[in-house]
C-alpha cells in the first residue's frame, strides 16, 4: 500500500480530523488548504503528534495551483496513493437572492476542485497501480432550501464519483464519497449565527431530527474516510456513504 495521502481543505474542521486520522494509520499527509498559514499550523500539530505532515497552499478551483501543489507533494513525499477531496465552501441564499458570483464560487471550489485534484493525482495512482479517492459530498445533495449552489455541487460530486469509479476501477483505483449530515464544525457554527441562534441551540434543534439524537463530530467522518482509504475497503467503489446518524431520504 502507498503511504502518501493528500487531504484538501485540511487546516480545520472535517479535513483536519481526516488528516489526523490518516496520520494515526501511518500515512504521510499533505495538508492542502487555501490558507497556507493555517495549513502550516495544522501540519505542525500533526508533526508534534508523531506523524509526518507537510503544508501546501492551494486554490483547488485553479488548475495551475492544483498542478503546482501536487508536484510539491511528489517532491516532498513521493507519489500520492490517497486523495481526500474535502475542500469546500458555502454561500447560502434563496434562489431570488443567490448571485451568479456566489453560484460560481461554490460550484468552482466544491465540484471543479474535486475534478481538478482527482485529474492531477490520478495519473500518479495509475503509475502506482493502486489508489484511493474519497470525495466529500453531503446529505444536501438530495436538495436543501437555500442551498441551490451547494446542493448542485454535491450532487455533481456524487455523479463524478460513480463515473470515475467506472473509469478508474480497471487501474485498481477505488473512488467513493462520504456524505455527512450535520457535523459540529466552524461551517455549521456560521449557519447558527446566520439563523440568529447560539451554536448550542442550533445543534440541539438539529439533533432532535436525527434518529441517534446527536449531531456528528469531525471524527465520525474521519473514521469512515480512513476505512475507505484502507485495504479493508479494497472491493468498495462507486459508493455514496451517508454518515448522518440515520437514513437519508
Amino acid at each position: 500500500m502507498n503511504r502518501v495521502a493528500i487531504v484538501t481543505g485540511s487546516a480545520r474542521g472535517i479535513g483536519a480530523a481526516v488528516a489526523g486520522r490518516l496520520i494515526e494509520d501511518g500515512f504521510d499527509v499533505a495538508v492542502l488548504d487555501i490558507d497556507p498559514t493555517a495549513a502550516e499550523a495544522a501540519a505542525a500539530s500533526l508533526d508534534r503528534a508523531g506523524g509526518r505532515a507537510t503544508a501546501i497552499g492551494v486554490d483547488v478551483s485553479d488548475a495551475d495551483s492544483v498542478r503546482t501543489a501536487v508536484d510539491e507533494v511528489v517532491d516532498r513525499f513521493g507519489p500520492p496513493g490517497i486523495l481526500v477531496n474535502n475542500a469546500g465552501t458555502t454561500r447560502d441564499n434563496l434562489l431570488f437572492y443567490l448571485s451568479p458570483a456566489d453560484w460560481d464560487l461554490v460550484i468552482n471550489v466544491n465540484l471543479r476542485g474535486t475534478f481538478l485534484m482527482t485529474h492531477a493525482v490520478a495519473e500518479h495512482m495509475a503509475k502506482l497501480g493502486w489508489g484511493r479517492v474519497v470525495n466529500l459530498s453531503s446529505i444536501a445533495a438530495v436538495g436543501n432550501v437555500g442551498q441551490a449552489n451547494y446542493s448542485a455541487a454535491k450532487a455533481g460530486i456524487e455523479g463524478l464519483t460513480k463515473t470515475l469509479a467506472l473509469e478508474l476501477g480497471p487501474l485498481n483505483i477505488t473512488v467513493n464519497a462520504v456524505a455527512p449530515g450535520y457535523v459540529a464544525t466552524e461551517m455549521t457554527a456560521a449557519l447558527a449565527a446566520q439563523a440568529g441562534r447560539t451554536v448550542e441551540e442550533h445543534q440541539a434543534q438539529a439533533a432532535a431530527t436525527i434518529p441517534l439524537r446527536r449531531v456528528g463530530q469531525p471524527r465520525d467522518i474521519a473514521d469512515m474516510v480512513a476505512f475507505l482509504a484502507s485495504d479493508h475497503a479494497s472491493f468498495v467503489s462507486g459508493q455514496i456513504i451517508h454518515v448522518a446518524g440515520g437514513p437519508v431520504c
